[in-house]
């Protein structure tokens, strides 16, 4: 049976007078029903990208430039906007980082959510609202009787971003776009959304795409990751193993800017240098020029996946054991 998910040697690419520019290049990744895989790395990487191409939500002057899609093993990336706009909602749902983007502000919760589940469920107004009650009521928004009619205005940073879940939940999707969904809100509130999006896999079996740069929330709610940067993906296992043992230069940095309560330190270590323009990609390993391990292969040849049992990494130094 095939993984719920595939994506295969995907690649994005803006176009541009001077040729385009590639900001996905040829990752490959899947994601079981009832897995949550987190995607890390720095703003510019790729990640929610990756995200929207998934949702078919990639618009000129972006496009899919190569590689497929495949959603329960139907291939969905070479879909027309019409067959999206139903998989969207009805197979896919899509959490986004500020809740007010994703609401209308002169509708009600209530009424975007009877009208979500219209729009996919064959059932009553009646029906609507009664689970449009009981999404409110499983996002963990108290009284949702009485905030079912409010408008997003009234409600608080924490309770919008739940109310955004339970819109990505009302048609029963089977895989879950989370794009950043943690990044505004306060500690307690961040708490209270990872633990949803577990309980979510495990009694829905639903199967949640994290993207963010937090390592923390990734730890806490996913149980493998991908590490991204300039497009590719540049190491992908388990999330103890990665953050346990770390094979890529790249993932040791970020791992070791995490500041821990366990050590005192003057200063957080930091990855020197900044994450490449689209238009200035290094060649080689895109990372070589801030890596303090490159050798001159690293700056001349793309180093390709290199895989140990379930897991992979693509760095020229790594040869079975951690690189740092």
């Amino acid at each position: 049976m095939p993984p719920l998910l595939e994506i295969d040697r995907l690649t994005v690419s803006f176009d541009n007078r001077r040729g385009p520019l590639t900001a996905v290049n040829g990752i490959s990744l899947s994601v079981e029903a009832g897995e949550i895989l987190g995607i890390v790395g720095e703003s510019g990487a790729g990640k929610s990208i990756t995200g929207r191409a998934v949702m078919g939500l990639i618009e000129p002057p972006a496009r899919i430039a190569g590689g497929e899609i495949r959603l329960e093993g139907r291939r969905i990336d070479n879909l027309d906007q019409r067959a999206m706009r139903h998989i969207r909602g009805a197979k896919i749902g899509a959490i986004f980082q500020d809740p007010l983007t994703s609401l209308n502000p002169v509708l009600t919760i209530g009424s975007q959510l009877v009208e979500t589940i219209r729009a996919h469920l064959d059932v009553s107004p009646g029906q609507a609202r009664e689970r449009a009650l009981l999404l409110l009521r499983e996002v963990g928004i108290p009284a949702p009787e009485l905030r079912i009619d409010s408008y997003p205005h009234e409600f608080s940073g924490g309770m919008r971003q739940r109310a955004v879940i339970a819109l990505a939940l009302a048609a029963k999707p089977r895989l879950i776009i989370a794009d950043e969904p943690t990044t505004a809100l306060d500690v307690s509130v961040q708490a209270q959304i990872i633990a949803l999006f577990r309980r979510l896999s495990r009694e829905h079996g639903t199967a949640i795409i994290l993207i963010t740069h937090d390592i923390g929330v990734i730890a806490e709610t996913a149980s493998r990751m991908a590490v991204m940067y300039a497009g590719r993906i540049v190491e992908l296992g388990s999330v103890e193993q990665v953050i346990r043992r770390p094979a890529h230069p790249y993932t040791s940095g970020l791992i070791a800017a995490i500041p821990t309560i366990q050590k005192r330190t003057e200063r957080l270590v930091q990855i020197d240098g900044v994450m490449p323009r689209l238009s200035d990609i290094p060649s080689g390993c895109a990372f070589h020029p801030r890596c303090a391990s490159a050798v001159v292969r690293c700056q001349i040849e793309v180093p390709p996946d290199r895989y140990e049992g379930a897991s992979r990494v693509a760095c020229w130094r790594y040869d079975g054991v951690t690189v740092q």
